[in-house]
């Protein structure tokens, strides 16, 4: 698509192969029995749910987490209906009937939420049970999660994990993107002894634990469903080596404006860029209010386009909302003339390049991306 085509709005391509491909990669590496599911929460990373999920679900993929009951609801009607949907952050109270009669199961943190479940579900089963749940705890995240002493009160009560219907345990690694941390054997031991209690009293219960960095932790995290997110997306598991993962998204806006500046001059606001007399700027489309975090102002980087080439560049002081700028001295006369487009994400500058310097991470960057882009999926 040229860029005569999305003319001033940019364009985002989305490689749904490389999802899929990613997805297969992550699975490869799981222990025999586990399966793979797939997080889609955040319309898939901002990616576009409905193609995103469809995509999966033709590469095999039939178990899926989102963050919301409303999310759980479009997943729904996206996809087959022999497809598990978990809905991470849980349900509100008086949700539960809309919950069950979507077939979605909630993530349950606390005693109280097991037992509303069990009230307000209004689709019990002819053993008097709910409909399916799962239950979250806390190993040492210290976040979402059912703590040590309030699971050992569940335990006491195993009558209503029964009817309560719990078909999951889970819980979240900390630092699994940091292989060496000593706080992944410990989570993973804290694990072990829940799933190990809770099996005591469901047997048939199963367990995840693993992320996308935990998958490649080794087989001992990973148990009987894995449910990578962002390395689907094309972030890397494993910020210290090369990134296994193929590239996802690209990014290309249009130059807006080009100019020689002729006297050493301030650029954008605070006047923090500064241009020297005899140098050229680029301005092109694309500002916070598209993903482009101000805290990336003055350290970020992009691939000029000047028809077959890509040249590295620096960006020029602050980030504005609609557009940023970067020096683009380094092109010759011919370059500067070929030049209609930036590169601002893609196989030279990646998800995980710009979060670095933004001083965040490739997730806050690929979930920032704004709406003004037009979009294309590959």
């Amino acid at each position: 698509m040229s860029i005569s085509e999305y003319e001033n709005e940019g364009l985002l391509t989305i490689d749904l192969g490389a999802i899929g491909d990613n997805y297969a990669w992550l699975r490869e590496r799981l222990a025999d029995g586990c399966r793979c599911a797939a997080v889609v929460k955040a319309d898939a990373y901002g990616l576009g749910v409905s193609e995103v999920a469809p995509a999966l679900y033709r590469r095999g993929c039939r178990d899926f987490f989102v963050a919301t009951l409303a999310e759980g609801e479009q997943l729904r009607a996206l996809l087959p209906a022999d497809v598990s949907i978990c809905v991470l952050t849980g349900i509100r109270p008086g949700t539960e009937r809309r919950c069950a009669a979507a077939k979605l199961m909630p993530i349950l943190v606390t005693v109280e939420q097991l037992r509303r479940w069990c009230a307000g579900t209004g689709s019990e089963d002819s053993n008097g049970r709910a409909a399916p749940c799962a239950l979250k705890v806390d190993t040492g995240m210290t976040r979402l999660g059912m703590g040590e002493e309030e699971f050992a009160r569940l335990l006491q009560v195993p009558e209503l994990l029964g009817r309560a219907n719990v078909q999951l345990i889970l819980s979240h690694l900390a630092c699994a993107d940091e292989p060496s941390h000593p706080q992944n054997p410990a989570q993973l031991a804290r694990f072990n002894d829940f799933v190990r209690r809770l099996r005591r009293v469901c047997p048939g219960v199963l367990a995840s634990f693993a992320n996308s960095s935990g998958i490649c932790l080794g087989d001992a995290y990973h148990f009987d469903l894995a449910r990578p997110g962002s390395a689907l997306y094309g972030i890397n598991p494993l910020p210290d080596r090369e990134n296994p993962m193929r590239p996802v998204v690209n990014l290309r806006v249009p130059v807006l404006q080009q100019r020689e500046i002729t006297r050493d001059s301030a650029v954008g606001y605070g006047a923090e860029g500064r241009a020297v007399a005899g140098s050229w700027l680029a301005v092109v489309r694309g500002g916070y209010a598209d993903g482009m975090l101000r805290t990336q102002s003055g350290r970020g980087r992009a691939m000029a386009i000047a028809g077959d080439e890509k040249i590295p560049v620096p960006m020029l002081g602050r980030v504005s909302m609609d557009t940023c700028v970067f020096d683009i001295s380094a092109l010759s006369t011919v370059q500067r003339a070929r030049l209609e487009e930036f590169e601002l994400l893609g196989e030279g500058w990646t998800l995980d390049d710009m979060g670095a310097v933004a001083g965040t991470i490739g997730y806050e960057i690929l979930t920032s991306l704004g709406r003004r882009y037009r979009r294309r999926y590959l």
